[in-house]
């Protein structure tokens, strides 16, 4: 989809820009297929907020989108190409031969009337979903499984794709978008090619209130705050944080402070990881 930019009427509107959705079918989501999403505010089940800076948005419905793929060696057409206000990505709403009705993540390349199909001995083309022991090595890939029959975990974001980089007997190495190169089981499925919707990482804001309407609510600077509000509050005039290095409104190290464990238990999975020469 194309970039759409604005004549600059008022300041925010001279740097935003949306994206055209004329490639997309105009149509009201599949009801048997979505899900009221009930609104937490950033708060969980005692009341206390745990995600800050969330509330309020427009309203919006869940889409259940497929990501297991278990209905296997039955083709489908696709019937229409949908926005989701759910992810970046867009979905393709899809119809078995049974007559079953479904979304997928839309892939680059996919159109209204092609078909699709999850098999092992599916054409490697974009949509189909497959085994990764039975894709070629080097090929694009998105929606992959870390554990067979749980469903898609990886490259799901608009723009992403992973490359399967080598075959072994029991594990793959895959390289993901992040640049990590990490083992994944054999018998995990993959879709083929590249997860569409690629310009939605060129789309400019450009003012708050789009942001209110994601459910995102303002973010404050820690210095601009009191003492008791923050480490780097407080001071007379617009002070230094006084530390030697930013840090969270609870006393973690931010700004390239790793919070992965020490000793996780996939480490053994990873063969590169992601920023390393």
């Amino acid at each position: 989809m194309a970039i759409k930019t604005y004549k600059p009427t008022t300041p925010s509107r001279r740097h935003m820009t949306v994206l055209d959705f004329s490639g997309l079918s105009k149509v009201k989501p599949e009801k048997s297929l979505v899900e009221v999403i009930k609104k937490t505010a950033g708060r969980n089940s005692y009341g206390r907020i745990t995600v800050r800076h969330h509330g309020g948005g427009a309203k919006r419905k869940y889409r259940i989108i497929d990501f297991k793929r278990d209905k296997t060696d039955m083709s489908a057409v696709v019937q229409t190409l949908e926005y989701d206000p759910n992810r970046t990505a867009n979905i393709a709403l899809i119809k078995y031969e049974d007559g079953t009705l479904a979304y997928i993540i839309a892939p680059v390349g996919l159109k209204v009337g092609d078909t699709v199909i999850s098999s092992a001995n599916a054409d490697i083309k974009p949509g189909n979903c497959l085994p990764i022991e039975n894709i070629p090595t080097g090929t694009f890939i998105h929606n992959i499984e870390l554990y067979p029959g749980k469903g898609a975990q990886l490259a799901r974001s608009a723009g992403t794709a992973a490359q399967l980089m080598a075959k072994g007997d029991k594990m793959a190495q895959v390289r993901l978008p992040s640049g990590e190169v990490r083992m994944v089981p054999m018998n995990c499925k993959a879709t083929v090619g590249q997860v569409g919707n690629i310009d939605h990482e060129n789309v400019h804001i450009g003012k708050a209130g789009r942001k209110r309407h994601m459910g995102i609510r303002p973010g404050v600077r820690g210095s601009a705050m009191n003492p008791v509000d923050h480490p780097h509050g407080g001071g007379e005039g617009k002070a230094p944080i006084g530390l030697p290095s930013p840090v969270t409104p609870w006393g973690k190290p931010t700004l390239g402070y790793k919070t992965r464990k020490k000793k996780h238990r996939t480490d053994k999975y990873i063969v590169k990881r992601r920023g390393s020469k």
